[in-house]
């Protein structure tokens, strides 16, 4: 999808990679909706890329809807949903030891707020047979992430979203794509660009959205901002108790040189 000239709502759209995709977005002419929990933040980089923002916990779907119509009524249809927001609280200590409040909190981000955003715009989508919607996961959903099994879980789960509306709608002119970064340089992780300088495992959030406009601009279902991660799926797909074995060596590395699983020092294993 060429997206000039199309409306396009992003979020999670004030910082780290929703923002970088906002400055992608609007620089390649499309009018852009920032939906995010920081309302100021959102609406400061709107008035920055002549835009829209709007505050948006994307956790109640009545939020969501509300995104939505304010949109339409103010640029039409929705032809492009980002739904990009997320979180990482790691765990305390065994796979289980997180409590039910963040495994909750990362099913409503990781999920559900991707089934937010399908119900609010699928429809009129249907009808006008195109639109686009574009989900964050992460590699934690084609593999795993060490010391943040909600996250994994989660993104797991929206990874397998993503197929259902893509094998459900494709057919009716909805294009699907979903995002799997591995290590971005985001206040998510308290890293900046700065610290992905010289280091080829992380990546800045405007190289993650060039690489989504690239993917999207393909209609690409799967994009992989860090290329490796697809050997790294096939590996696991292939053997996956060997696989299983190198990631108990790789926490168990993570142990012996952070003290702790350190979900900033990560990629410094990669």
């Amino acid at each position: 999808m060429d997206v000039s000239g199309k409306t396009a709502i992003i979020t999670g759209g004030a910082s780290g990679i929703g923002e970088a995709l906002v400055r992608a977005m609007a620089a390649a002419g499309a009018q852009v909706v920032i939906a995010d929990l920081n309302g100021d933040a959102a609406q400061a980089l709107a008035d920055e890329v002549g835009g829209l923002g709007l505050a948006c916990n994307v956790t109640q779907e009545a939020d969501i809807q509300a995104v939505v119509a304010e949109t339409e009524k103010r640029f039409g249809p929705v032809d492009v949903f980002v739904s990009n927001a997320g979180l990482g609280r790691g765990e305390p200590s065994h796979a289980a030891s997180a409590s039910d409040k963040v495994w909750q909190l990362n099913w409503d981000v990781h999920v559900m707020s991707h089934v937010y955003a399908a119900r609010a715009v699928l429809p009129a989508m249907i009808e006008r047979g195109d639109g686009y919607l574009v989900n964050m996961a992460s590699a934690a959903g084609l593999l795993s992430q060490i010391g943040d099994a909600a996250y994994s879980a989660t993104k797991h789960a929206a990874v397998s979203f993503a197929e259902s509306l893509a094998i459900a709608h494709g057919p009716d002119g909805v294009k699907v794509s979903v995002i799997c970064p591995q290590y971005v340089a985001t206040p998510l992780i308290g890293l900046s660009a700065e610290d992905a300088a010289n280091t080829p495992a992380l990546r800045t959030p405007e190289q993650v959205a060039q690489t989504v406009m690239e993917g999207i601009a393909e209609e690409r279902f799967l994009i992989l901002p860090h290329e490796e991660v697809a050997q790294f799926v096939n590996m696991r797909a292939m053997d996956r108790e060997r696989w299983l074995q190198g990631m108990r060596g790789l926490r168990a590395k993570a142990l012996r040189e952070f003290g702790e699983l350190k979900l900033t020092e990560f990629y410094k294993l990669m």
